[in-house]
């Protein structure tokens, strides 16, 4: 077995004849236990120790994507929506939510082809790459004239009479010079061509691994990027070269330049995660801009506000992710938070599972944001545990400051609203 599919909070544990459950190769497991240390002895925030019935774990938090190991070994690990959420369902689901990213709106792959053919996600990553540059080769490579140092039998271009000098002074027969070539070795094309041969010996898929063969073979005359953090500083895409762009996009991620997450230590394998938070956030944002009336506005990250004023300066900024807008007004505040609630717990002490830290935050950007009154808004995921808005919190001791706790629907990608007159008059029925 080359690859595990897990789902986020799950532990995995080190391959033994007693083992139960999630478990990798000794080589695989002592890696994650050097990733669980991480730089200057600071633990990251996607991998911990633990244990499971007396065994050391390694636990993944809430980060999604793919763990990809020095050896090759993978593990999946997919968003976790519900006590029976099935592989494929999650894997598509997370997919949809990939392309609200910025960095990943040029995924073109639908929830019913990642269904049909079950392809793991870092799979589905590749064929993406390669669809994008199999268009890219459709329409042409570009060239460009590159400046050539050469030592030549004649004259082209400019004599470099130093280099002449030094190099050909008992060679009447040979010319240095500098010349320009119309070539395509140029940046772009390079990382493309790294990024080929760096997925041939990623991917499992005989159909990637053909379609990748056979990419690379169009890049043939293309040298493979000797420095790729330069060359991704050096992209330049020229008029009439839009076609590059998803691509090069796919080319960076793949070369670790821009991965979200990378591997530490000696042992360094990139690796794509996503922390959940992020993505779910991104996700809302998309979806529920389109929810709202035709003359709001939904606003991203706000960050005007600061919590305290310390000798003429503001100190702790305030940073709302979501607020509906009305011209200069404020009229609601949103925080997205990537966690189940359960509303079967509803006791004192288990609270829905609420956190009492995020009240707090809300209760500060409500005075901020709203002065004090008005509504302020938690948005959770919509699960079998929590199907419907909670009833609202009051502030005591606040001018009239309320605060929903509401669930949003993966599927039909909408907020579950409460039948209440502030928000009917702001979003769309």
């Amino acid at each position: 077995m080359n690859s595990l599919t897990i789902f986020e909070f799950d532990k995995v544990v080190e391959a033994k004849a007693e083992t139960t459950g999630y478990s990798v190769p000794s080589r695989v497991f002592n890696w994650l236990q050097i990733q669980c240390v991480g730089f200057d002895g600071e633990a990251p925030g996607w991998l911990k120790l633990t244990q499971l019935n007396g065994q050391v774990a390694i636990q993944v938090t809430s980060y999604v994507g793919v763990i990809r190991a020095p050896c090759g070994f993978q593990i999946e690990v997919l968003p976790k929506i519900g006590k029976d959420t099935s592989i494929d369902m999650a894997r598509a689901l997370l997919i949809e939510m990939l392309k609200c990213l910025a960095g990943f709106r040029h995924v073109k792959t639908s929830n019913a082809d990642l269904i049909a053919v079950r392809m793991p996600l870092l799979e589905v990553f590749i064929r993406e790459f390669l669809l994008a540059v199999g268009s890219l080769v459709k329409r042409g490579l570009r060239s460009d004239y590159v400046a050539l140092q050469e030592n030549l039998f004649s004259l082209r271009g400019r004599l470099l009479v130093s280099r002449q000098i030094s190099q050909n002074l008992v060679r009447r027969d040979r010319f240095f010079t500098e010349h320009d070539e119309f070539s395509q070795d140029r940046a772009e094309n390079r990382l493309i061509h790294t990024a080929l041969r760096q997925v041939l010996a990623m991917c499992r898929s005989q159909e990637n691994q053909r379609t990748a063969r056979e990419l690379s073979f169009v890049f043939a005359e293309v040298p493979l990027a000797a420095d790729v953090s330069m060359d991704i500083q050096r992209i330049r895409l020229d008029r009439g070269m839009d076609h590059y762009e998803s691509a090069l996009e796919w080319a960076k991620l793949i070369l670790g330049g821009l991965s979200p997450i990378t591997g530490v230590g000696k042992h360094h394998a990139p690796s794509l995660l996503f922390p959940m938070e992020a993505v779910f956030e991104a996700y809302v944002e998309k979806h529920l801009a389109k929810q709202l009336r035709s003359d709001l506005v939904l606003k991203a990250q706000a960050s005007s506000q600061h919590l305290v004023a310390h000798e003429d300066q503001k100190w702790f900024r305030l940073k709302p992710d979501l607020l509906v807008k009305q011209k200069q007004d404020t009229l609601l505040v949103l925080d997205t938070k990537w966690k189940l609630l359960d509303t079967s717990k509803k006791n004192g002490r288990e609270k829905y599972q609420l956190s009492q830290s995020d009240f707090y935050q809300l209760y500060a950007y409500g005075h901020h944001y709203l002065e004090g009154t008005g509504d302020i808004v938690l948005i959770y995921p919509k699960t079998d545990a929590f199907n419907g808005p909670l009833p609202v919190f009051d502030f005591p001791k606040a001018n009239g400051m309320r605060l929903w706790v509401l669930p949003f629907c993966l599927k039909t990608r909408r907020l579950e609203l409460p039948a209440t007159q502030q928000f009917t008059s702001v979003f769309q029925t």
